[in-house]
């Protein structure tokens, strides 16, 4: 091999190395996490993103809605906002699925303790499976703390309302919850949307790890969760018991 060749070769390992070296830097946050790590370490993130899911978006979505605990009634009533989870984040990014196992199991009681926030008891194992685990709390820990959470949230009257559905912007939806938990600024706030018509599909309120409000990170870009001005709100339907 030429002098020529082996120098070719040299500059483009190294160009190589170099880019490698600025993806993993562009990839962390300031804690030197990755933006996306599966089977980080138990208790280190830098925050908490509460998910309250509009469940009548979550229903539309289903070929089977009768067939899934969500989808039917609550004392009478079909679910309105329902809590998706409690995610553990960094400032930039956010640990997945952080114990096997074990580590990693749901007691019965603590599932059937959830289910009025939570319907389906495959979304509590599912939600401690991959986001409890990175909170550091055992499953009790967790869940009491999703629950002390989702409760401090008051859900507006608009989303009360059984009657037709509703075009709403971004804006409006985050204005009627500051308007009901005056306590919250607009930046502790963000709202996600999927699907046809861009159906609401949930709104997140960020805290601290000891569960104090406060703004949110880079993971609650607006855009980001949700592109479109305008949402559409699926009403609350009755539905089969």
């Amino acid at each position: 091999m030429t002098t020529r060749t082996w120098t070719a070769l040299t500059v483009t390992v190294l160009l190589a190395l170099a880019v490698l070296a600025a993806l993993n830097v562009a990839g962390q946050d300031r804690t030197g996490q990755r933006a996306q790590e599966e089977g980080g370490e138990p208790g280190r993130f830098d925050y908490y993103t509460l998910v309250l899911s509009w469940s009548p978006s979550y229903c539309a979505g289903l070929a089977t809605p009768a067939a899934d605990p969500q989808c039917r009634r609550n004392a009478g009533k079909p679910y309105a906002f329902v809590l998706h989870g409690l995610w553990p984040q960094y400032e930039r990014g956010y640990p997945l699925s952080c114990a096997k196992g074990p580590d990693a199991w749901v007691p019965q009681a603590v599932i059937e303790g959830m289910r009025d926030l939570m319907p389906n008891p495959k979304l509590v194992i599912h939600e401690y499976r991959r986001h409890g685990t990175c909170s550091g709390l055992d499953p009790a820990h967790y869940f009491g703390l999703a629950r002390k959470l989702a409760e401090s949230i008051k859900v507006p009257p608009r989303f009360l309302d059984p009657g037709a559905g509703q075009l709403m912007n971004k804006a409006d939806v985050i204005a009627q919850f500051l308007s009901a938990n005056p306590t919250l600024t607009r930046d502790m706030i963000a709202v996600s949307c999927a699907g046809p018509g861009s159906r609401l599909r949930d709104v997140r309120f960020c805290f601290t790890r000891e569960g104090a409000p406060r703004r949110c990170g880079a993971n609650e870009d607006p855009q980001r969760l949700c592109r479109s001005a305008s949402l559409h709100v699926p009403p609350l339907r009755p539905a089969p018991p």
